[in-house]
């Protein structure tokens, strides 16, 4: 007999999840300096149980959510909604998770602030407390990020002055903007698509990834994606130079975003505007929008050459590991040409991700939504870098407008094993660690299968 699902259950357990997962963030998270731990300290190690343990009931909450929208009685949007900011508000009180991303940003705000040229230096030549937070990794690493996104962590560094907590509170709701306009975005989106809306919101922006990485990360591709989707709407409707200059404010917080300015021109075509007319009013917003939101920053145009800011040589996007792998054994043939394998992958990944690119709109024409999130997917998937959070770019939009609902349900699979990929602290792995996580994980499991057994137990003493 199948465990029994209900709206209320699905919050009840969504929200045990997220209340432990925030609880054992407090010293496995990605913590200030001075509050970091060991990772051999009891406490971080209960911390870190605690987090996966809350993390596998947050997934199994979520995939019985999605269960019950195929059953008679499917939840509303609105009633989605509220599960959402349910699940999301243990998180806002959370020190950061699954990475430290989120110092980066204040401390290229105050770099902003301090005009110091945050596309040449890294956050090691502010120096000070703020800067000590950054991972050593990216210390000497210019910012990757536009005008945009810069002139809003510059904005917050004003405002807070440079106080680690009150930073990182404005950073997350600044991210917490984002998403909701991502989910305003995804019912409207899914109408438009022939889809449901209540589906898309599941898939879109209740799936774990979201809690995790953009409310609990704090990352600034909930802005992106926020202010895309926003854009794309607008474009739905009577106003596409708003879209274009909405989709062009996206790209200037994370460049992916750019090809959403297609997806503006092909709506306009497919409303019954001639192809010309809307190509230049696409480009000639996009033009004075990316001019006068470049000024208003005042970090100049160095952005356009930091789109090639280097990725971690550890990172693990197909590109670099077969670059990697080709690497190692041209090294051991002892060929001179070792060290072009990695940016020969690099480049042949960039390649190969415009040409789909090029095949997926050319196929998909009549479906700009459903083209663009197959596109920023192709993006994520071939591009030189990876991150679980990466994968959001093309599932947000995936969700509101894929084929079928099967299809869909399929998807589903990749945040609820991309939630599993990161430690809280948002450092490499080792073995203890991992050891540690998977018996948080398994705890849970334990739990919930214990919970379904006695569910079943009084369901099958009535049906006897």
């Amino acid at each position: 007999m199948a465990f029994p699902v209900d709206l209320r259950r699905c919050q009840l357990l969504g929200l045990a999840g997220t209340v432990v997962l925030a609880a054992g963030g407090e010293t496995a998270g990605a913590l200030p300096v001075r509050e970091l731990l060991a990772p051999s300290d009891a406490g971080a190690a209960l911390g870190l149980v605690g987090v996966y343990f809350g993390l596998v009931l947050l997934i199994a909450a979520w995939v019985l959510l999605g269960r019950l929208l195929r059953g008679p009685e499917p939840p509303t949007p609105r009633a989605l909604l509220l599960v959402l900011a349910l699940w999301a508000a243990p998180l806002l009180l959370a020190p950061p998770l699954f990475s430290r991303d989120v110092y980066s940003y204040l401390a290229q705000g105050a770099m902003v602030d301090a005009r110091l040229d945050v596309y040449t230096h890294g956050p090691s030549q502010l120096g000070g407390p703020l800067a000590d937070e950054v991972a050593p990794l990216w210390q000497h690493t210019a910012a990757p990020y536009g005008p945009v996104f810069l002139a809003v962590a510059s904005a917050l560094s004003g405002l807070t002055r440079g106080e680690v907590p009150a930073g990182l509170m404005g950073m997350r709701l600044v991210a917490l903007l984002g998403v909701a306009l991502m989910a305003a975005a995804l019912p409207r989106l899914a109408r438009h698509s022939g889809a449901d809306p209540a589906a898309a919101l599941w898939l879109g922006a209740l799936n774990p990834l979201v809690l995790l990485h953009l409310v609990a990360g704090a990352h600034n591709d909930a802005l992106m994606l926020g202010l895309l989707g926003a854009g794309l709407v607008a474009a739905l409707g009577r106003w596409p130079v708003l879209g274009a200059v909405l989709v062009t404010l996206a790209a200037l917080v994370k460049a992916p975003a750019v090809l959403g300015l297609a997806a503006v021109v092909v709506l306009q075509v497919r409303a019954g505007r001639r192809p010309a007319p809307a190509v230049l009013s696409t480009a000639g917003a996009a033009a004075a929008t990316t001019v006068a939101a470049t000024a208003a920053a005042g970090t100049g145009y160095g952005w356009i050459a930091a789109l090639d800011t280097p990725v971690s040589p550890q990172n693990w996007a197909l590109t670099s590991l077969l670059g990697r792998a080709t690497r190692a054994l041209l090294e051991r043939l002892g060929s001179d040409l070792a060290p072009l394998a990695v940016p020969a992958w690099h480049a042949l990944g960039l390649a190969l991700t415009a040409v789909l690119i090029v095949g997926i709109w050319w196929r998909l024409r009549p479906r700009p939504v459903y083209a663009l999130g197959l596109s920023l997917a192709a993006v994520a998937a071939f591009g030189p870098a990876i991150r679980p959070w990466y994968a959001l770019w093309g599932l947000f939009l995936i969700a509101a407008a894929a084929p079928s609902a099967s299809l869909r349900h399929r998807l589903a699979a990749v945040p609820g094993v991309l939630a599993l990929a990161a430690l809280p602290g948002g450092g490499p792995a080792d073995l203890a660690q991992l050891v540690l996580a998977g018996c948080g994980g398994a705890l849970a499991v334990v739990v919930l299968w214990q919970a379904h057994q006695t569910a079943r137990t009084p369901a099958l003493g009535r049906t006897a």
